[in-house]
């Protein structure tokens, strides 16, 4: 359980391709004495290069337009006093399974103005007080007008690493990749009191596609 920091973003897929050759490399001294044997270990090499995947995604959303800043399907949306959004905000909770693509990306257009990581405990990410115990990475993004939104990354109980590469001052579009979580994992998103949410608990959301609110 460690961070990782990029000053740009990081070449996930390579990263990927790195960890496939663990068990393609098991697989080949297996081979010595039996094939068949040595054919499954190229399952875990084909799920981790499935895993890693990074696809390639175009936005297009108005001005008002909140972007989920993840795959995966909608836990919750709940009430959450926050210092930096303030009282009455709406936090969006996403979970992500190991089938999900795990790039984060930004649900609005602005600067990064808050940035902080935590160490923590690897509790399922799923469960409702996993953002509060479990490893994290919190990003404060405020849009030109001053609208000011947080994005969490949160690890789950399988997820080991929490990959970002953009920092306080950094500057992102909407739909800009910005972090990574590897394997299994939640994401939120913190909105100011009043936006118009449009998604709900069990629907499906795509980073840098759905729309999950709108700032009046």
């Amino acid at each position: 359980m460690y961070r990782k920091n990029r000053p740009a973003e990081f070449p996930i897929m390579t990263d990927g391709l790195i960890m496939s050759l663990i068990p393609l490399a098991a697989g080949g001294v297996i081979s010595i004495w039996s094939w068949k044997a040595a054919l499954i270990m190229l399952i875990p090499t084909v799920f981790i290069l499935f895993f890693f995947r990074n696809p390639e995604r175009t936005t297009n959303a108005d001005s008002g337009d909140i972007l989920s800043p993840a795959d995966g399907k909608v836990l919750s949306v709940s009430g959450e006093d926050n210092e930096f959004t303030g009282p009455g905000s709406i936090n969006i909770s996403i979970f992500l399974s190991i089938f999900n693509v795990h790039i984060n990306r930004s649900p609005v257009e602005g600067r990064v103005f808050y940035h902080n990581y935590k160490e923590g405990a690897m509790i399922p990410a799923f469960k409702s007080h996993a953002s509060e115990l479990n490893e994290r990475n919190t990003i404060g993004i405020e849009t030109n007008d001053g609208t000011r939104f947080i994005v969490r990354q949160i690890t789950g109980f399988i997820a080991r690493r929490i990959v970002w590469w953009v920092d306080i001052g950094s500057v992102l579009n909407k739909g800009e990749k910005f972090g990574f979580i590897k394997f299994g994992s939640c994401t939120q998103i913190i909105l100011p009191a009043g936006s118009n949410i449009t998604v709900s608990p069990g629907q499906k959301v795509k980073a840098g596609k759905t729309v999950i609110g709108v700032i009046k």
